[in-house]
């Protein structure tokens, strides 16, 4: 079963930038296509952004394309999310998953998430 331990959250001013990490562990992790997703306080869980096995293709949510960049070092077993020119309403608990192509999807499985919090 894959094990996923997301990183790289903390408290940031608007207009700044993070760079959050996603270690994957206990599947061939290049073989399927991943995706980060968010949860920000009495809200569901929402899609943020893909990326391919091969990196070949992305996708992003609306409210981050153009300022969030997804990528991945297979090598490393490693699924990262540049975050830059940040906005309060980014702040939230970030997950990533594997991806499926549909952003309704339910997981039997989360990590624990890495928290993003971006101050006015």
């Amino acid at each position: 079963q894959v094990q996923l331990v997301e990183s790289g959250g903390g408290l940031v001013q608007a207009g700044g930038s993070l760079r959050l990490s996603c270690a994957a562990s206990g599947r061939t992790f290049s073989s399927y296509a991943m995706a980060w997703f968010r949860q920000a306080p009495g809200k569901e869980r929402e899609f943020v952004a893909a990326i391919s096995w091969n990196v070949g293709s992305t996708s992003y949510a609306g409210s981050v394309k153009g300022r969030f960049t997804i990528s991945r070092d297979n090598a490393k077993n490693t699924v990262y999310l540049q975050m830059n020119s940040l906005k309060p309403e980014d702040t939230a608990v970030y997950y990533c998953n594997e991806w499926f192509g549909d952003p309704r999807r339910e997981y039997d499985y989360w990590g624990q998430g890495t928290q993003v919090t971006v101050s006015s």
